[in-house]
């Protein structure tokens, strides 16, 4: 149950973040020129997602990588998976094909020390066991940007973000436009998006999906095929109050619905329902010297597991107010403050194993950040947030970056901080067996990166990334089964991320490596982070005498080996060599496109005793309007 005293920090916030808003306002009398944010005539613009808790001379220092729109739609991607697992320093281990459970592994971390957020809010599902984001469940047609960080971002995004965050974008994609693909009548998506100006100035926009797919068993050697459908509904909302003010909204649901294994003994008549609806909107403000932003959001899961005749429930709900203020104080100084305050309460009722939960939590935080200039070729930047949990109490995490130009070399150096709290479950939840544990304190993590990009010319860059992090305090079961406890055994990362751009005469190719090692303090291997990748991406157009213009895109890594759960004990798994490719030919103002996923037929399982796709070819039809 919800208690009335539990509104009164979410009323001192809002009323803070409003004054804070109006003042700015108020006071911001200078007009700025129309520049990407201010699209009010219709022009087509790429979305331009602002990391939280930065100011503009602090920008630099962040490790963020951007997958457009454009790149999404010229690789071929149908979800999530096809667009994260090429990504360097990302493990990504999927249950069987498209649509079942996945999990993320960033730089070595545990699976649910990546914080997963919608616009910059928070989504974790909080009915699950311990806080992951299941990124099977979310295709990708109705995204229009994404954005990966890697290292610890706690001062950034909050708790959660250990090992990193992955935020999911929702913007107006102002070409409107219908397209199918598929290879036959059980394996195809169909999608749609539409924007409308109206003569009182609102802009619209309305994206939605549909996806089918039907293969083999989800387990190794299983007896059965599996599939999936998923629906996707995204509607944008813009108003311009005045050229420095704008109002944004919008509305995301997607549903899942898949067959699985449960076990190589449960097969049949195992299926699942994952529902999720997200609905956000808030005020974004911009004058030549500040931005400013304030966000309400609300979310919801509901995910239902029917294995042969137990119906296992889960449901989760947040509530979201954040605000925030960036400022150029001179020349020399910009900084930024702001606020977020979260609510999350669930249950499930999990009767295939006998377990419950049921309980909240709340969480204020406030944070600040100070980005310095020393002269035009050092920046210093130093970012704080402090997080009040109702079980956890105060925490702190702190970010410090120091970026250092030589002509065409940039140098940084980064200390960084996050933290996990406990889940629903590990605080309230329990079985026959065990049970949650209110005194829990969070995990936490220390992460220490250099870096150096040099710009060998104005065609090729070379990029590398030092790093080593230490957890502690995890949150497991003790020895006895009995109860969750905080662990002293820790985890220690360290790698060594490696990228080089060539670019040019209408191709780009990007080679990356990933030197990684994930250890316990006993020196043993942690479960599913391989040791090694290294992946080449390459795009070229082409404009052939018989065939006229076309795009090309290729997506190559390898994965080296990994040790995990074979079914009888831990065994080291086979490395695996990935390649996908993709063409798009424009033809009488439509676009035709050919994906070939997995175009070596790599036989693999990832995690073991989990089978994966062969090869497959899918042809796509667009029509844009």
């Amino acid at each position: 149950m919800i208690k009335t005293g539990g509104y009164m920090p979410i009323v001192r916030l809002l009323l803070f973040l409003l004054i804070s808003l109006l003042f700015s306002l108020v006071a911001a009398a200078e007009k700025i020129e129309n520049c990407k944010w201010d699209n009010r005539g219709g022009i087509p613009c790429i979305s331009v997602s602002k990391t939280p808790n930065t100011s503009d001379y602090s920008i630099d220092g962040i490790n963020k990588t951007i997958i457009t729109k454009e790149e999404i739609i010229k690789s071929g991607a149908i979800d999530t998976i096809d667009i994260l697992k090429s990504i360097q320093g990302l493990d990504v281990f999927q249950s069987g094909q498209k649509g079942q459970q996945t999990s993320i592994f960033t730089r070595g971390s545990e699976s649910n020390h990546t914080l997963v957020l919608l616009n910059g809010i928070p989504i974790n599902d909080q009915s699950t066991t311990d806080g992951l984001h299941d990124f099977g469940q979310d295709f990708i047609q109705t995204i229009q940007q994404i954005e990966v960080y890697k290292g610890a971002n706690g001062a950034h995004f909050g708790p959660s973000a250990i090992a990193g965050a992955i935020n999911f974008v929702t913007d107006i994609e102002y070409k409107n436009s219908f397209s199918v693909s598929g290879f036959d009548e059980k394996n195809n998506s169909i999608n749609a998006n539409y924007t409308k100006i109206t003569e009182n100035d609102w802009h619209l926009n309305f994206k939605g999906a549909l996806n089918r797919s039907k293969t083999d068993s989800a387990i190794a050697l299983g007896n059965e095929d599996d599939g999936v459908k998923n629906h996707q509904i995204n509607l944008n909302a813009k108003k311009w109050i005045n050229e420095n003010l704008k109002l944004k909204s919008t509305i995301y649901s997607r549903k899942t619905k898949a067959d699985y294994d449960d076990s190589a003994t449960k097969e049949a008549d195992v299926t699942s329902n994952n529902e999720m609806y997200a609905i956000q909107t808030g005020l974004e403000q911009k004058t030549m010297n500040s931005e400013g932003m304030l966000a309400l959001h609300y979310h919801n899961y509901d995910r239902k597991y029917n294995i042969q005749g137990k119906r296992d429930i889960y449901y989760s709900e947040s509530l979201v107010t954040k605000g925030e203020k960036k400022l150029n104080y001179n020349k020399k100084l910009s900084f930024g403050y702001g606020g977020e305050y979260k609510y999350d309460w669930g249950h499930f009722n999990k009767k295939s194993w006998v377990e419950q939960t049921k309980g909240h939590i709340k969480n204020f935080g406030i944070f600040a950040n100070a980005g310095y200039k020393f002269n035009d070729d050092q920046i210093l930047s130093i970012y704080s947030r402090s997080d009040d949990h109702n079980t956890t109490g105060q925490n702190q995490t702190y970010k410090v970056n120091f970026l250092q130009y030589l002509n065409k070399l940039k140098f940084g150096i980064t200390h960084s901080t996050g933290l996990r709290n406990p889940s629903l479950y590990e605080l309230y939840g329990g079985s026959s067996s065990y049970s949650g544990n209110t005194e829990l304190k969070p995990e936490k993590s220390s992460t220490n990166e250099i870096f150096g990009e040099y710009n060998i010319s104005e065609n090729i860059k070379f990029r590398s990334t030092a790093y080593e992090t230490e957890i502690n305090d995890r949150i497991e079961l003790n020895s006895s089964w009995s109860q969750y406890e905080n662990k002293l055994l820790n985890i220690n990362q360290e790698g060594l991320e490696s990228s080089l751009n060539i670019s040019g005469n209408k191709q780009n190719i990007s080679i990356s490596s990933n030197f990684s090692k994930s250890r316990n303090d006993a020196g043993g291997h942690q479960n599913r982070r391989p040791d090694l990748s290294y992946g080449v991406n390459y795009s070229k157009s082409f404009n052939d005498d018989r065939f006229g213009p076309f795009d090309l895109n290729m997506i190559y890594k390898y994965t080296g080996r990994y040790r995990d759960w074979d079914g009888s004990g831990n065994s080291f798994q086979k490395s695996t060599d990935l390649l996908d490719l993709s063409i798009n030919k424009n033809w009488y103002g439509s676009t035709i496109t050919i994906n070939i996923s997995n175009l070596l037929n790599e036989r693999y399982e990832k995690p073991a005793t989990y089978t994966q796709d062969g090869r497959q070819i899918r042809f796509g039809f667009k029509k844009s309007f």
